[in-house]
């Protein structure tokens, strides 16, 4: 039964004359397409990293405590970890362009409303929301990167929007620390929200609704959506019934929880620890680790394209490596007390998760077929930012709850806990290589 109010995918893709140009010259669109997508991503993450570094001027104006600070952190983190799987359901029900781009346009304003912001309440709420409008983005922009990249150019196509994800974090660190420095921390997000929704609009010009399922079609054969969207029970039984998929969601809400405890608290972290100034702080937080991240993640892409067609899991076996080396380095973040071996650990950190970050969802859609891709990648976020919502929490808690005297030393431990959890991750991908990858892979 239809759902009301929501037309198939399939009506609105079968006679799509935009579709089907988009495809009679994809082998040059196809790479447009990851190009628009990268700005969009850009602020996607500019808008949620901003609010970070920011951390040391809203404890100093307003008197948050490290807890506080977390809630503030984790709110986004929760809806949109909440809300992805609806996300999902929606993207693969309705066209992807437009989830995207109205996706976007909201959560600029949101971004905008957050320089208003002046109670804890306040930062909640807005985080929230923030959340909200971003749960859309991931889902239904994967689903449709995928229908103009096929397996051999699948990890390379997501690897380099990937790309952007670094770049959003250390635009979003570094200039909403400037911003907070020199002009007050409002200004920042009445940039990025202003900026973000301008560029929405313009794009809505430019880009365009694939046939799902294109990329698969052979050679020669333009693809039709013949298959209807599938019900809330078959995508998940979809998901769910592939022990790889496991594996993937688990490794995933692991990888977060380190993520989002770098995301959060590294600018307060260099600040406390090394008596970083706040702009400094905002910027070496973000761009040791993800100018790494966004040099490395190609690297991660292309050798996983070709990985893939040798061998069964050959993406997850990028991952993997990632996450072994990477444990080593993440440990060393939290441990040392030098600030040039902090830098270098940052810099090898940033590298190994980029491999591991290029076929986050690349490695899922080895074994989901095209019409629940974005139901999957909305399953894959929700677990993912569950695991890392709780992330900031965690070491807000620990840090001012935990066994040493002094917060800082509580901070350093926290972080680097997060190695065991890479530890944990890299065991779980070789099981899934050796154990599930073969049976499970769509053929």
């Amino acid at each position: 039964m239809k759902s009301p109010g929501i037309a198939p995918a399939a009506a609105q893709e079968v006679g799509s004359s935009r579709a089907r140009e988009g495809f009679a010259g994809r082998n040059g669109y196809k790479w447009t397409v990851v190009g628009m997508l990268w700005f969009v991503c850009f602020f996607n993450y500019a808008d949620r990293q901003s609010i970070f570094s920011v951390f040391p001027k809203l404890k100093e104006e307003f008197g948050f405590d490290p807890v506080q600070l977390g809630l503030i952190g984790s709110a986004f983190m929760w809806v949109y970890a909440f809300g992805a799987p609806l996300a999902g359901f929606i993207g693969d029900r309705v066209a992807r362009k437009h989830l995207i781009l109205g996706g976007c346009v909201f959560w600029s304003g949101v971004t905008v409303l957050t320089g208003s912001c002046s109670k804890l309440w306040h930062f909640v709420t807005v985080r929230a929301l923030e959340g909200f409008g971003e749960t859309f983005y991931f889902p239904a922009s994967m689903s449709l990167v995928s229908d103009y990249h096929g397996p051999r150019t699948r990890s390379k196509a997501f690897s380099l929007h990937q790309s952007s994800v670094y770049v959003g974090t250390i635009g979003g660190s570094w200039l909403g620390a400037w911003f907070a420095e020199n002009h007050g921390w409002r200004l920042g997000f009445y940039f990025f929200g202003a900026a973000g929704v301008v560029l929405a609009l313009l794009l809505y010009r430019f880009l365009r609704e694939p046939v799902r399922g294109a990329a698969e079609a052979p050679a020669g054969v333009e693809a039709t959506a013949a298959q209807p969207p599938p019900t809330w029970a078959e995508a998940a039984g979809i998901v769910f019934s592939k022990p790889t998929a496991w594996v993937l969601l688990t490794v995933f809400a692991g990888a977060n929880f380190v993520a989002t405890i770098f995301l959060t608290w590294t600018p307060t972290f260099l600040v406390e620890k090394f008596g970083f100034k706040l702009t400094s702080a905002g910027l070496s937080g973000s761009v040791f680790i993800h100018l790494a991240s966004a040099l490395s993640v190609p690297v991660g892409g292309i050798l996983a394209d070709v990985l893939a067609r040798r061998l069964t899991g050959g993406r997850m076996l990028v991952q993997a490596v990632g996450l072994l080396v990477g444990a080593v380095f993440v440990g060393l973040v939290g441990l040392t007390a030098q600030v040039h071996t902090l830098m270098l650990a940052m810099v090898v950190f940033g590298l190994c998760k980029g491999l591991y970050d290029a076929n986050i969802f690349a490695s899922l859609y080895d074994v989901i077929e095209p019409r629940a891709r974005a139901t999957a990648a909305g399953i894959m976020n929700t677990v993912g930012w569950g695991g890392g919502a709780l992330g900031p929490l965690a070491v807000g808690l620990a840090t001012k709850y935990g066994r040493h005297p002094t917060a800082v030393e509580n901070m350093s431990e926290a972080i680097a806990f997060g190695a065991i959890v890479y530890l944990v991750g890299a065991a779980l991908l070789f099981v899934g290589i050796f154990a599930f990858a073969r049976k499970d892979r769509v053929a």
